[in-house]
């Protein structure tokens, strides 16, 4: 008898029945709220916090058709992500079909082939110190101001690479996401995580800095080595990635060793060059500094006088040789600028989203491409990457649902009541536990810390554990289930964008994410029982 092949469910199936599990929740846990006040951070911005002591039980609010009402809900919270991930879409996509980036990857490999005649970098092997510095940079971004969202911008870039390198899709959204959530995790500086946290527990902003660093190292050691591995069994035996057959995608769409590129420069290109060095000149006169943000530090830099002078020369140079490289200028002035907004200007999804769309627009008209082709190749774009922004809007409706039911701050109030008489250990692995949990409901740190610090920082007064042990408890827990975590909108668009399906990537990183989460509870015991500098 023929026997039926079981199917994998869909994401949007399996986003579905996490959505039904959390509506059941609703009617199984009684509905309770926190009261709530504002504070006053250190740096004079404002947050809502939980006031301690304050929990109290509510009517009961189960969920039912609100099921289906919130996926409205969802996409509405999560608009800012799904317009951004279209426009990353849009822009891409018309980059794209200039081949451009093609171009580029020709050319960065013919550079790699002659560095491979040294011995010591043959020995090394070249791609595994492009794959090294690639991921250290992410990583620093990640550490330093908290790169998770500009994220989903770099994957179009680096997948393309790592398939022309011989590796696979899941090697380049290791070398950009698992890298910068790496360094999130064990960030030093990050405002919003970090300086957020510190905050609430009344500490000095980003103290504890020195051990901070130490966990930072031997998390990247850990993460890169597995990443290196990982590649090396992939350019060993290509089939056995699980993403082989999908990762065709890539391979039809981007011509990685094909040189007969036609290299020209037409005029439109020439013009191109000149409205935008015009407008970063007015932009230079305008924004002559930067005040540039690294933790709780602050420098003044050139930045836009630096990368108009960068674009200038880079540009013309690219133009006399083909469009293709005065496009690839293009991409590089949008990630200086991509870099200096977000640490100088507090940009976010709506401002780098806007700063890719203008890098589209830029790139089409480089191409020669009318107004109508720049709308067709755009529109082709946002059809392309589609699934991905609903999916995000999908997995908002499952925050939605647990907080119209009111059972987020009943669960954080059992979770911190079962911590009573456990001792260092034991109340310590439970605050983990609790941090690592509470990411599936609510995925957001600033979020996070706002909800669960106020309570957690006097209750490890109580048990005599420190305040920063506590701070750095949650810094883990925030950090490693980001990357699994499949109501975690930055997570699933991601996957969305690098054409990932989230059963193949959960069951790839289930155990890295494991060995992430144990070697953080080891790193947690030092500060219970040796005098570490802030703790």
């Amino acid at each position: 008898m023929h026997q039926r092949k079981r199917e994998i469910p869909h994401t949007f199936v399996i986003i579905f029945l996490i959505l039904i599990a959390s509506a059941i929740l609703t009617w199984l846990i009684p509905s309770g709220e926190f009261d709530r006040t504002v504070k006053i951070l250190e740096d004079g911005s404002q947050r809502e916090i939980v006031v301690p002591g304050s929990f109290h039980y509510v009517e009961k609010s189960p969920q039912t058709w609100q099921i289906l009402s919130s996926f409205f809900e969802g996409f509405v919270q999560r608009a800012d992500i799904i317009v951004f991930i279209l426009l990353i879409g849009g822009a891409f996509w018309v980059l794209n079909a200039s081949k451009a980036i093609d171009a580029g990857i020709v050319a960065f490999l013919k550079v790699a082939q002659r560095l491979e005649r040294f011995k010591l970098l043959q020995k090394i092997g070249i791609h595994n110190i492009i794959m090294l510095l690639i991921m250290t940079v992410f990583s620093i971004f990640g550490s330093v101001f908290g790169m998770s969202e500009e994220t989903i911008a770099f994957i179009i870039i680096v997948i393309p690479l790592a398939i022309s390198m011989g590796y696979d899709s899941i090697t380049g959204l290791c070398l950009v996401y698992v890298s910068a959530h790496v360094g999130f995790s064990g960030a030093m500086l990050n405002p919003f995580t970090i300086g957020i946290a510190q905050g609430l527990s009344d500490l000095p902003i980003f103290s504890g800095l020195e051990y901070r660093f130490l966990c930072w190292i031997l998390l990247n050691i850990i993460a890169f080595t597995f990443i290196l591995l990982w590649a090396k069994k992939v350019k060993k035996n290509p089939k056995i990635s699980p993403m082989y057959e999908l990762d065709d995608y890539w391979r039809k769409n981007h011509n990685f060793h094909d040189t007969q590129f036609k290299y020209y420069t037409p005029k439109s290109a020439w013009i191109s060059y000149g409205l935008i060095i015009t407008i970063l000149i007015v932009f230079s006169v305008l924004y002559p500094m930067s005040v540039l943000k690294i933790g709780n530090g602050s420098f003044h830099f050139p930045a836009v006088p630096i990368g108009s002078a960068l674009f200038a020369i880079f540009g013309f140079l690219g133009l006399r040789k083909s469009v293709h490289f005065y496009i690839l200028s293009i991409l590089g002035i949008t990630i200086w600028f991509l870099i200096s907004g977000v640490m100088g200007y507090g940009w976010y999804v709506m401002e780098i989203g806007t700063l890719f769309f203008g890098m589209g627009l830029a790139a089409g008209m480089a191409a020669d491409n009318s107004a109508n082709q720049i709308v067709k190749l755009f529109v082709e774009g946002m059809k392309d990457i589609f699934t991905a922004a609903i999916v995000v809007g999908l997995a908002g409706g499952v925050i939605v649902i647990l907080q119209e039911g009111k059972i987020i701050d009943t669960i954080m109030f059992g979770l911190s009541q079962s911590m009573n008489e456990m001792g260092k250990v034991g109340s310590t692995a439970v605050i983990y536990v609790i941090q690592n949990g509470l990411n599936i409901i609510i995925p957001s740190g600033s979020a996070k810390a706002a909800l669960t610090m106020p309570i957690m920082a006097p209750f490890a007064d109580m048990i005599e554990i420190s305040r920063q042990t506590n701070v750095l408890a949650f810094q883990f827990g925030d950090g490693f289930t980001n990357m699994i975590t499949p109501t975690s909108g930055v997570l699933i668009g991601c996957l969305g964008v690098a054409r990932i399906p989230y059963d193949k990537w959960f069951r790839w990183i289930w155990k890295f994410i494991l060995l992430l989460i144990l070697v953080g509870f080891l790193l947690l015991l030092p500060t219970l029982f040796f005098p570490i500098n802030g703790f």
